[in-house]
């Protein structure tokens, strides 16, 4: 890296920090730094970055505490002497679902800014309302019962924005905002999400919400490509939407495209160049499938406390159960997203129920040994009964079922479905099927988002092209060895490691390809280009074995039954709760 070379900011602003990155052309991390707010925020009194009401399940964060941390950010950047001069475009990412709201003074304030003073000083009073709702806030109940219903469906619903209503959404959000607070709504100019509030600082003026963000709304036709009329009226109050479409503003189409210059402001405290442009900041998941970059049918697995599913998909095939958005950057592509509350606290739970081994020190290591040495589905024969199970130590959403274990057997000679435990060897047989059990839901819920490799010439069956592991579970070598043969993986499985930057590297990548790009060239192939998948991904098992990806085929049949047998034990419809799956696969 020279001291002359361009350089490109990628932001992070995510529940409990915000992160920046600066990255050259080629890629490489040249600065960093952060901003964490329960250990760096000064006049908050925050927990974990939000602020609570437990009275009315509202979660949410002071706006002021953001404009704190990005003038933080800077100056410790500044501190490791990076000379802003050389950025050329700055893009980023927030939370997603959340919103700002603006008021006319705060946005008049943003343009006559003091290089003097800090953020937080001058735009304190910036908004009709100062706080930003957050992600875990779940206060909508009754606001997402009406958007259900406003369409006809939640279905119909899922149909049109991409997925059914949720506590997190913004239109919910703004429909109880408007509700609780009509004085402050009235008084409300514009209204950002997290992504286009942080992209407004830097730009000087309320920029536009970005293409793929506006998708967690609950307000956007993806279809059509424009706000949904009646869904607007909902949040508005009024069949009248010109208010609130105002308040919202454009969404321009392409992700990468500019906003315009840096706001005078950073010019003249930064030092930051005035050609520097704003590039469309989007939300954190999309923002992360950018730092691979994900082409069409990859998929990513995220092994954390919770398990996300993500993948770039031509096709767009929505059901209740799942996210589909906008892809950030590529017309014509998908972000499809799962997400299930019940991950590593389950396998944990069943790793420790086994006997204690004194000979290692790796507390995953009889898990592991107890998994591998078992047979796919526990059925060591053909006709031998298959052994699956549900593991929910927490209430699910994926399938919507409460909390427990739920063990059964399934015959793949007449397909019947039993409660009879008995031929379980516990704890043992858990291992194996836990695994099985996560993974052969997401394929139940991907399966008619995949297609068969093109050329082809071994006719292989629909499946990802790659699979990428991320989260603590992607060290462990028996999760990476049954992904491939539950799900496939046409190239392979791979662990990725990008450190804890995904979503701001994502964010500088889209800058560098927004400002150094050819005329058409996607975003996949020019970053593809650049990135050195040796730096940052790892091939952890071969992914598709023919026999065993057959044998897992009647296990997703095995596990469809198995969740709608709990729904209908719990009298939950099972036509309402997203077992259909992505279109009409099963989900």
């Amino acid at each position: 890296m020279t001291e002359s070379e361009p350089l490109y900011l990628g932001f992070d602003l995510s529940t409990q920090q915000l992160k920046c990155v600066a990255v050259t052309q080629d890629l490489r991390v040249a600065y960093d730094a952060v901003f964490d707010f329960d250990a760096d925020a000064t006049g908050f009194n925050i927990k974990k970055g939000v602020l609570t009401n437990e009275a009315e399940r509202e979660v949410f964060a002071p706006v002021a505490m953001w404009l704190q941390a990005i003038d933080t950010v800077l100056r410790r950047l500044r501190d490791t002497d990076i000379d802003f001069s050389r950025v050329e475009s700055i893009s980023g990412a927030g939370q997603q679902h959340g919103s700002v709201y603006w008021s006319q003074q705060g946005v008049e304030s943003m343009q006559s800014l003091d290089k003097d003073k800090t953020l937080e000083e001058q735009l304190d009073n910036a908004f009709s309302y100062p706080f930003s709702p957050n992600w875990q806030d779940a206060s909508t109940q009754a606001q997402c019962d009406a958007f259900d219903k406003a369409l006809g469906s939640e279905d119909e619903l899922a149909e049109n924005t991409g997925s059914k209503a949720h506590h997190r959404f913004t239109g919910p959000q703004i429909l109880r905002f408007r509700e609780k607070h009509p004085e402050q709504y009235s008084k409300t100019a514009r209204i950002s999400l997290v992504s286009s509030f942080l992209a407004s600082i830097f730009l000087g003026e309320v920029a536009p919400l970005d293409i793929s963000d506006v998708c967690g709304m609950n307000l956007w036709d993806i279809k059509q490509g424009r706000y949904d009329e009646r869904l607007l009226a909902l949040a508005a109050g009024t069949s009248d939407t010109s208010d609130l479409k105002a308040k919202l503003g454009i969404v321009p189409e392409d992700g990468g495209g500019s906003f315009g210059k840096i706001s005078n402001y950073f010019v003249r405290r930064f030092g930051f160049n005035p050609s520097c442009t704003i590039v469309p900041f989007t939300g954190d998941n999309p923002s992360t499938i950018l730092a691979l970059p994900l082409r069409p049918l990859d998929a990513m697995v995220s092994l954390g406390t919770s398990t996300t599913f993500l993948m770039s998909t031509p096709y767009y095939k929505p059901d209740p159960a799942v996210h589909f958005m906008n892809h950030p950057t590529t017309p014509d592509l998908y972000m499809f997203m799962l997400c299930y509350k019940n991950g590593g606290l389950a396998r944990e739970q069943i790793r420790d129920s086994l006997p204690p081994k004194d000979d290692t020190t790796d507390p995953w290591s009889n898990f592991n040994a107890t998994t591998l040495i078992h047979a796919p589905l526990n059925a060591p024969n053909p006709d031998s009964p298959l052994k699956l199970a549900l593991y929910f130590p927490r209430p699910e959403i994926v399938p919507n079922v409460h909390a427990g274990t739920y063990r059964y057997t399934y015959s793949p000679t007449n397909r019947a479905l039993s409660t009879d435990t008995s031929p379980w060897n516990l704890p043992s047989d858990d291992c194996r099927a836990i695994l099985e059990s996560q993974l052969l839901s997401l394929r139940l819920r991907s399966r008619n988002l995949v297609a068969p490799p093109e050329p082809n010439p071994r006719n292989l069956p629909a499946q990802p092209r790659r699979i990428y592991l991320v989260g603590g579970g992607s060290h462990n070598p028996a999760i990476a060895r049954l992904v491939g043969e539950i799900l496939g993986g046409v190239e392979g499985v791979y662990k990725l490691d990008v450190g804890g930057n995904a979503c701001a590297l994502g964010s500088a990548y889209k800058a560098v390809w927004a400002c150094k790009r050819s005329e058409g060239e996607t975003f996949e192939s020019f970053i593809g280009e650049r990135w050195r998948e040796d730096d940052f991904a790892e091939k952890v098992d071969a992914g598709y074995r023919e026999d065993l990806y057959e044998r897992y085929a009647l296990g997703v049949e095995a596990l469809d039954a198995v969740e709608k047998d709990v729904l209908r034990s719990q009298k939950v419809n099972v036509q309402k709760v997203g077992t259909s799956g992505a279109g009409k696969i099963v989900g």
